[in-house]
């Protein structure tokens, strides 16, 4: 009889380096508890618990009617370039040509187009922590060297003093996120456009990650470094995702606005991994941008009064620090001050959540930021009133 033998799987040197995400990690553990019976309450998902807007649906519906489901340009469909391109003029005045945007599956995949396309071996990336869990995994996807700015000592805003005393001679590419996942900072429109002149000084390309770009908070404003100076936006790739803004985080819709040599790459990179978006996905993303955004305003004044309530629940909560977010659906607490005993780590404490309260959270660990959880709060209200019922229970037993 053959005797198994155990062997290690040849993984490429890029693969092997990349971490696992912790965000899909804590959503596989809520899955998995709500699977076993569980009255979960899940803080840790990065998704907007509001349906997708009926209007948008219906578009969708619509294009499947008109057997709108072949193959588009890599690009996506010049209707949704159009859209793309209109948007961002009425919203900021930009110009942009149609060789200076794509449509891409979801705003991770124009990250992902744009990181490999400029970045490689020898090159090194700046990135700002607390990041998004991806950031640095693109990045040595790509062979080059993630370098990190650690933000906390100017409140998780990153400045451009910070950007001018990382830079050095191998600098390639700096990944920006305003507002920021996990963190919610936003960075001042003028602070943001002294980065892009550090950048524009020391010949470093910028991704500009506008997610969230619509989720601020007054009195911060919405801001686009598509609005700078062409000078400045010579450098600069906008990576945008419909996922947030229009809750069609299931659609995988995103786009890019770059120069065009920049986003001709990109469509190379995208032509050979996954060609064109869901055709009828794009579809629903042009009618997004093309109606009223009413929707988007009903959104954001729902993540407002979650936000209000939660900051001020957390202040009261033994351990916890907390900045106040100026935009996204998270709260980053400091826990360092429950971390005591069997407890030492973000981790542990996110873990003690799930095991004693069936709570979910996110380890900011996982984010750079060993210490702080990340709590999503695009939940209903009365959920994450709950969640932090528990949250708090566990901290009083660590104090």
């Amino acid at each position: 009889m053959t005797k198994a033998v155990a062997q290690t799987f040849p993984l490429a040197p890029n693969v092997a380096r990349m971490r696992t995400s912790a965000t899909l990690a804590a959503m596989q553990k809520a899955l998995a508890l709500r699977a076993a019976g569980a009255d979960v309450v899940d803080l840790g998902a990065g998704e907007p618990d509001f349906d997708t807007p009926e209007h948008i649906k219906r578009a969708a519906v619509e294009a499947l009617r008109q057997g709108k489901t072949k193959y588009t340009e890599t690009g996506g469909t010049r209707a949704l370039q159009e859209a793309i391109v209109n948007y961002y003029a009425r919203a900021f005045g930009t110009q942009y040509d149609f060789k200076e945007v794509m449509a891409t599956a979801g705003g991770k995949q124009a990250i992902f187009n744009a990181v490999v396309s400029l970045a490689g071996p020898g090159d090194e990336v700046l990135i700002a922590r607390p990041y998004w869990v991806s950031f640095p995994e693109m990045v040595t996807f790509a062979g080059a060297t993630p370098v990190v700015i650690d933000t906390e000592e100017s409140g998780f805003h990153l400045t451009a003093d910070e950007v001018a005393r990382a830079a050095t001679p191998r600098t390639k590419l700096i990944i920006i996120n305003s507002p920021s996942n996990p963190a919610g900072r936003v960075i001042p429109p003028a602070e943001f456009q002294r980065i892009l002149e550090v950048c524009a000084e020391r010949d470093i390309y910028a991704i500009s990650d506008e997610c969230y770009l619509h989720f601020v908070y007054e009195p911060a404003r919405v801001f686009s470094a598509a609005s700078l100076a062409p000078e400045l936006r010579a450098r600069l790739c906008i990576a945008g995702s419909f996922s947030k803004t229009y809750a069609m985080t299931g659609w995988r819709m995103g786009y890019a606005l770059a120069p065009a040599q920049w986003i001709a790459a990109m469509l190379k990179v995208q032509g050979h991994a996954t060609s064109n978006p869901n055709s009828v996905a794009q579809y629903a993303a042009t009618e997004a941008l093309n109606t009223a955004q009413d929707c988007v305003a009903d959104m954001l004044a729902e993540y407002a009064r979650r936000r209000a309530w939660l900051i001020k629940a957390l202040a009261d909560i033994p351990g916890f620090r907390c900045f106040e977010p100026e935009g996204a659906f998270y709260a980053f607490p400091d826990v360092r001050g429950c971390l005591r005993g069997a407890v030492r780590t973000s981790g542990a404490f996110a873990e003690k959540l799930v095991d004693d309260e069936q709570t979910v959270v996110t380890d900011g660990a996982g984010f750079g930021a060993e210490g702080f959880i990340r709590i999503s709060y695009a939940t209903s209200l009365e959920r994450l009133q709950e969640g932090v019922r528990r949250i708090r229970r566990v901290a009083e037993r660590l104090s």
